[in-house]
């Protein structure tokens, strides 16, 4: 079988690694920058009695993580439609 390269297709795995890298460092940003390189200095502060900083590395990365995934659903909806109409237009 011949390498043969789709361009839609292509399209659609470049952006979803997009996406992906994207909503990685977002999550990477909350739970090691928030929860332990930068937990001294959140910890001036408080969010539910416990120091900014451990309440996100406790909880906060959980909850981005889970907000992450509905974002990373929505986006891939709207990718996969997108790549659709893009791929019957082609036809």
């Amino acid at each position: 079988m011949a390498d043969e390269s789709n361009p839609v297709t292509d399209t659609y795995w470049q952006a979803n690694l997009r996406l992906l890298a994207f909503l990685l460092s977002i999550w990477f940003t909350v739970s090691f920058g928030f929860g332990i390189f930068l937990r001294e200095f959140l910890d001036q502060w408080t969010l539910g009695g416990a120091p900014l900083g451990f309440w996100f590395a406790q909880q906060g990365s959980i909850y981005v993580f889970v907000v992450l995934i509905f974002v990373y659903s929505w986006q891939m909806n709207r990718l996969e439609k997108k790549m659709a109409a893009e791929s019957s237009d082609d036809e």
